[in-house]
């Protein structure tokens, strides 16, 4: 194993060992439930927002050390950043990803996210990485969407893919 991939795994195993932002709190806006159907990996995540700003992420899940490890990365990128700068975050995750370890990860943007470019080689292992970045793309999408203020009434919405559910706490 080289220095940079020992490095690397070093860093997710650390993220996974001791997650940031882990446990679902409250006031949230939206909330996204994925499920990696393949291998069974499941993540909650919740999102508020305040003026353009994700204020908060929070997430729970059960999985393997990269899907837990990746919503730990996902909450220290985006939380407390403005909505357009975490959806570049999360375009050049997913970018990541799907170049298959070829591509020069932009380190100042993606930050400990770069570890995960070794797990881009392995196909079976990218779903996992991605699972908690997708939860977060759909439930900021729905808090975004829903104009929301804090403590509004809870509108369940589930998706018809199997795959996903979700709540957004609207008006009325």
């Amino acid at each position: 194993m080289t220095a940079p991939d020992q490095l690397y795994q070093e860093i997710i195993l650390d993220h996974y060992k001791h997650p940031h932002g882990r446990g679902l709190r409250e006031p949230y806006q939206a909330e996204a439930h994925h499920v990696n159907p393949t291998c069974g990996d499941e993540v909650t995540l919740r999102v508020r927002m305040h003026d353009g700003v994700v204020e908060d992420v929070s997430y729970d899940g059960m999985g393997c050390s990269i899907s837990q490890a990746a919503a730990s990365v996902l909450y220290e990128l985006v939380h407390g950043r403005p909505l357009d700068d975490a959806m570049a975050r999360h375009e050049a995750f997913v970018t990541l990803m799907s170049e298959r370890g070829q591509a020069e990860p932009d380190e100042e943007l993606l930050e400990d996210a770069i570890a995960f470019a070794g797990v881009a080689k392995y196909p079976a292992r990218v779903k996992c990485a991605l699972l908690p970045w997708m939860a977060f793309k759909d439930a900021a999408a729905r808090a975004a969407a829903s104009g929301a203020d804090e403590g509004g009434a809870v509108v369940k919405r589930p998706d018809f893919d199997g795959t996903t559910a979700a709540t957004v706490r609207g008006e009325g």
